[in-house]
């Protein structure tokens, strides 16, 4: 089971990855193809889609997932078949209900709230996108309690090539901004084809498997238990939603509140700097989901050395890396801005120095949450999300009028610090661990330092460049001369290493003399 877990966590972290640059190598050809307007409009579509895609699905596939797996290990196949069609059903229905609601409600959402006629259709083309997308969750759900994890990223790669490839080539043909959404909703309609490919194959077979012969056969379900299941999947799933809301809500509060005050180039501009920021997401959540279960095993080990190392070091690992990751983004912001999106979207340079800092927090955040999940505390992270999202709301709706985009940055910052002091705090006191402040402290001051050495060079693409040669060994130079170096980053260094091909050497040169710096 241990290494079925492993092996799983490792091809969905693979394909979360892969999927998040594939979301980034979108978003650059879409802003890049449509201009600060025309991605502005995009930009307030996707909270929409969110939106509309979470409460269709009810947060049901992660309880497909839970009770699928369940009644599989208990040999339970009527049961299992039960969840999935009565889950799929329900979210089928869903999808088709929100498809028309939101097709309805595109025009009154476009010219009463956001002042944008021009953005009724994209927000009418949200339709096409609601119900493939819930039934593509269904199946997702299923997989995943079948511990089908290789058919999830087949799915989500699917997803991906099609909506880059189609949402490039209608924007070309003229589309505009309609075609990049037809191409989103293409990629799901792809992404259901395959997964009902791959659930004929992988699955069909599992749910008409034979009984054993001492097995009793069950009479089949009356529509009371059905109803029952489907009230059990529901209750399972309400977290699920309020947290995906709270989350989304968080992250697309400043954009959708953009929108209403100011020309959709703004929220153009917001988003690109937005986009940016979320990069060390990516590494948080790495991160995240290996600290979950780890946390878990020593909580069920009763072994609080164990877990005061697993909790210290996933701190540790996120702050080393992203720290500096931030202060080179607040520094070469402009070159940053223009190398990804272009000249055009150089009047979000400021929000995206703001917001590096605030996707700090979020990332710490992120930790925080898994942490809480490991120590049986799921709620905790949502209820704090809640309340950061009530700030971020009531922040943007006071600063943006006044400040902009750069108004709306401090207000998902500021949210975002809230959410991570409090989260974090919470969490230490839960586990009983205190963070070594004197260690964050040596790798803020280098990267700090760091980026100080570098604000005097000028704001070029060549100069980004420069920094990005030059950074990882003034940082770490600096970090090894304060003493704030340690064993276990050299480890994590090592391993990097091996990983950089011709560069290795030179890399593990670098590495053996910092290692006179190191301390335990």
């Amino acid at each position: 089971m241990t290494s079925k877990i492993a092996k799983g966590s490792l091809i969905i972290l693979i394909g979360s990855f892969l999927y998040r640059i594939g979301g980034y190598i979108y978003k650059v050809a879409m802003a890049n193809l449509l201009g600060p307007a025309g991605y502005g409009i995009l930009s307030l579509t996707w909270p929409l889609q969110g939106f509309f895609i979470i409460i269709a699905g009810a947060g049901l596939p992660p309880a497909i997932a839970k009770h699928v797996s369940e009644y599989n290990a208990k040999n339970d196949i009527d049961m299992v078949k039960a969840v999935v069609r009565i889950s799929t059903v329900m979210m089928t229905a869903l999808g088709l209900i929100f498809s028309v609601i939101i097709f309805f409600l595109a025009q009154p959402i476009a010219v009463g709230i956001f002042h944008k006629p021009e953005a009724i259709l994209p927000f009418q083309l949200i339709a096409l996108i609601t119900p493939f997308s819930v039934i593509v969750g269904a199946m997702r759900g299923t997989f995943q309690g079948f511990y089908q994890m290789t058919n999830i990223l087949l799915t989500r790669a699917v997803e991906l090539i099609f909506m880059v490839t189609v949402a490039v080539a209608l924007v070309y043909a003229g589309l505009y901004v309609a075609g990049a959404v037809i191409g989103t909703a293409v990629g799901f309609m792809a992404a259901l084809g395959v997964a009902v490919y791959l659930f004929q194959r992988d699955v069909r077979g599992k749910l008409s498997k034979p009984r054993k012969l001492l097995t009793r056969s069950k009479p089949r379900l009356g529509f009371a238990e059905e109803i029952n299941i489907a009230k059990m999947l529901i209750l399972f799933s309400i977290p699920v939603v309020v947290t995906g809301l709270a989350e989304l809500a968080l992250y697309d509060m400043a954009t959708m509140v953009i929108g209403v005050y100011y020309p959709s180039s703004y929220a153009g501009y917001f988003n690109v700097s937005s986009t940016i920021a979320r990069f060390p997401l990516i590494i948080s959540m790495a991160v995240a989901t290996s600290v979950l279960p780890a946390t878990a095993e020593a909580m069920s080990l009763r072994d609080h050395v164990l877990l005061k190392t697993y909790i210290l070091q996933a701190y540790r690992y996120v702050s080393f890396v992203v720290i500096p990751l931030c202060v080179g983004t607040v520094v070469f912001a402009s070159p940053i801005i223009s190398l990804l999106f272009g000249q055009e979207y150089l009047p979000g340079v400021f929000a995206l120095q703001i917001l590096a800092g605030g996707m700090l927090f979020f990332t710490l955040y992120t930790i925080s949450s898994s942490i809480a999940q490991g120590l049986g505390k799921p709620r905790l992270p949502m209820y704090v999300l809640i309340a950061g999202t009530t700030m971020d709301l009531s922040l943007s709706l006071i600063l943006v009028p006044p400040y902009g985009i750069n108004g709306a940055a401090v207000a998902t910052t500021a949210s975002a610090l809230f959410i991570m002091v409090t989260l974090m705090w919470k969490t230490l006191q839960l586990s009983s661990v205190t963070l070594p402040i004197l260690e964050y402290g040596k790798i803020i001051i280098a990267a700090v330092v760091m980026g100080i050495i570098f604000i005097p060079f000028p704001q070029t693409k060549l100069s980004l460049i420069i920094g990005l040669i030059l950074s990882p060994f003034i940082y770490l130079g600096i970090l090894a001369l304060i003493r704030g170096l340690k064993l276990e980053d050299l480890k994590l260094l090592y391993k990097v290493g091996d990983r950089l091909g011709p560069l290795s050497g030179l890399v593990k040169k670098m590495i053996d003399i910092l290692s006179r710096f190191a301390v335990p």
